[in-house]
C-alpha cells in the first residue's frame, strides 16, 4: 500500500524536463538550475527557453514639438548569465520572461522618446535610433536578464500629414540632386578615363615612333658601313690593277720585244696573214691610248723597224 501511494506521488509529482525548457530551484537563498531529466513540479520553476518578441508602437516628439511614430520589433530570450536578474524583474513564476519583457518594453521606449527630443526632423532616421537603441540595449541583461536577439527599427512617419508630405518632397528633391550630382561625377570621370587614355595612347605612339627612328638609324648606319666596305674594296681593286699596270709598262719598256706578245701585236699578225697585198691598219682605242702614251709610242717605234726591211726590198725589185 505503502509502494503504491509512493508510486502515484512520483507520477503526480514528478514531470520530464523537455529540451526547451529551463528548470531552477531555490536552494540556500539561491537560484540554481536542475539539470537532471525529472524534476517535481512543485519545488521546480519551468521556464520555457523560446524567444519572445516584442512589438512596440512609440509616439514620440522632436526637437519642435514634431510628432512621430516609431515601430520596433525586438526578440528576446532568457539569459543563462542573468537569471537571478529575470526573477527579480518577472517574479518567481512561469510568466517571468513575459512580465520582464513587457518592463524591457517600457524601457525602450523611453529611450527612444529621450533620443528623439534631442534629434531635429531632418536628423532623424530608422538608422540613427537603431544605432542609439543598439548602445543601449546592454540594461536588457543587467536589469531584466533577457538577451536581446533581434531588433529591428522601421522607418518612422509623421503624425502631421502636411509635415509628411513636405518631408516626401525634401527627401525626393536630394536623392534627385543626388542623382544628377553621381551623374555628373560619371561623366567626369569617363571623360578623365578618356583623356588618360588618350594620354597613354600618345606616349605609345610617340615610343613605337622612337623605336621605328633608332630602327631606321640602325639601317642607315649598317647601310652606309656596307657602302663604305664596298668602296674600300673597289679602291683597293683598281690600287692593285693600277700597280699591276705600272709592273706590265715596265716590262714591255724594259723588253720592247715582249710587245708582240701583247693583243694588239696579235691583231697585226693575223691580219698581215689573211691579207697579203692589203694595209694593216692596226686601232688602239683611246682607253688603250689613255692608259700609257709611252706604251704607245714603243709599240710605234717597234712596228717601224719591223716594217722598214719590207719596204726596202720593195723599192730594190722596182
Amino acid at each position: 500500500m505503502l509502494i503504491a501511494l509512493i508510486i502515484i506521488f512520483i507520477v503526480y509529482e514528478y514531470r520530464f524536463r523537455k529540451p526547451d525548457q529551463l528548470v531552477l530551484y531555490e536552494s540556500a537563498g539561491n537560484i540554481v538550475v536542475r539539470k537532471a531529466r525529472f524534476y517535481p513540479r512543485h519545488f521546480s520553476l519551468v521556464l520555457p527557453k523560446t524567444v519572445h518578441s516584442l512589438q512596440l508602437n512609440v509616439d514620440a516628439t522632436t526637437r519642435g514639438n514634431l510628432d512621430v511614430k516609431i515601430k520596433l520589433s525586438v526578440s528576446v530570450a532568457l539569459s543563462m548569465k542573468y537569471i537571478d536578474r529575470l526573477i527579480k524583474s518577472g517574479g518567481w513564476n512561469s510568466s517571468a520572461v513575459s512580465n520582464a519583457a513587457k518592463e524591457f518594453e517600457t524601457v525602450l521606449q523611453s529611450i527612444v522618446r529621450e533620443h528623439t527630443e534631442k534629434q531635429e526632423v531632418e536628423e532623424l532616421s530608422s538608422v540613427t535610433i537603431y544605432e542609439h537603441l543598439s548602445g543601449k540595449v546592454g540594461i536588457s541583461q543587467e536589469k531584466f536578464g533577457l538577451e536581446v536577439i533581434s531588433m529591428t527599427v522601421q522607418p518612422f512617419e509623421m503624425v502631421d500629414p502636411a509635415i509628411a508630405d513636405a518631408i516626401r518632397q525634401q527627401e525626393s528633391a536630394r536623392i534627385l540632386e543626388q542623382t544628377e550630382e553621381l551623374n555628373q561625377k560619371a561623366r567626369i570621370a569617363a571623360e578623365k578615363a578618356r583623356l588618360r587614355a588618350d594620354e597613354e595612347i600618345a606616349i605609345m605612339e610617340h615610343s613605337l615612333s622612337l623605336k621605328k627612328y633608332e630602327l631606321q638609324k640602325t639601317e642607315l648606319e649598317t647601310e652606309s658601313r656596307i657602302s663604305e666596305t664596298r668602296v674600300k674594296d673597289e679602291l683597293k681593286r683598281k690600287k692593285m690593277q693600277l700597280e699591276y699596270e705600272k709592273d706590265e709598262l715596265a716590262l714591255l719598256k724594259d723588253n720592247p720585244e715582249l710587245l708582240i706578245l701583247t693583243p694588239q701585236a696579235a691583231r697585226l699578225a693575223e691580219a698581215s696573214q689573211t691579207l697579203k697585198n692589203a694595209r694593216t691598219i692596226v686601232s688602239l682605242s683611246p682607253n688603250d691610248i689613255s692608259q700609257n702614251s709611252e706604251l704607245v709610242g714603243v709599240f710605234q717605234r717597234l712596228l717601224q723597224n719591223l716594217t722598214a726591211p719590207s719596204k726596202e726590198k720593195k723599192d730594190s725589185k722596182r
